[in-house]
């Protein structure tokens, strides 16, 4: 069930008719689902202060409605390891249209994971679980069932990826917490049917899946018109 913050959020971003992602990701943490350390800065000395607080390295990205692909403009810094650096990049980025603040948040690793979601009209909520990162249309090594999932489809959708190895500890890297990435995968599938009737589509790419967290990196969700 929506919380009223969730729904005021959907509410309040119909005009864009996309989620600005600090609200995405509070929504998926009211659903149970990791998200990174972050806070939100509309001044330079907010974005020192906020940088400082998480904890150098931090990556920094733009919010702004007028920036749905943050990436294709530019709009992403990874790895600022001090305040001249969280400075220049605050300078920068207030240029952009619309520029309402500076996302600072923890820097996350792990195995790059990728969760979607549409409402498909003949079958209703449907999601997806594949290897994300910049690589996924490449690949495009991927599982789709029908929402809400069963117990039994977060394991079977892990077992049909072609690189599941790269999970288990390939070539001697520690495995990820496939219990924790069904549980994610459940509690997204959960939020996808009672978000329905708002949502077209949810993107989180990436979902960095490591020995003791699986946590959401970037997040989209696209509103229906």
């Amino acid at each position: 069930m929506l919380t009223n913050e969730i729904k005021n959020i959907l509410e309040s971003s119909q005009k864009e008719g996309w989620v600005l992602e600090p609200d995405a990701k509070k929504i998926f943490a009211q659903s149970g689902m990791d998200v990174p350390n972050f806070r939100v800065a509309t001044t330079e000395e907010e974005a020192v202060a906020m940088a400082s607080e998480i904890g150098y390295p931090v990556v920094a990205k733009i919010v702004s409605p007028k920036a749905l692909h943050k990436s294709d403009v530019g709009g992403v810094k990874v790895g600022l390891k001090n305040e001249q650096e969280i400075k220049e990049t605050f300078t920068a980025f207030s240029q952009f249209e619309g520029f309402t603040g500076l996302l600072i948040e923890e820097v996350v690793s792990g195995v790059e994971m990728i969760f979607g979601a549409k409402i498909d009209g003949q079958f209703g909520p449907v999601v997806l679980l594949g290897i994300g990162g910049t690589s996924v249309e490449i690949y495009q090594d991927t599982a789709i069932r029908m929402a809400p999932l069963r117990d039994v489809d977060g394991p079977s959708m892990i077992e049909s990826l072609k690189a599941k190895k790269l999970l288990r500890g390939y070539r001697g890297a520690d495995p990820i917490d496939e219990d924790r990435l069904c549980q994610m995968l459940s509690a997204f599938s959960t939020l996808v049917v009672d978000m329905a009737d708002s949502i077209e589509s949810i993107d989180l790419n990436p979902v960095m899946c490591t020995t003791d967290r699986c946590v959401i990196a970037d997040a989209r969700i696209i509103l229906k018109s």
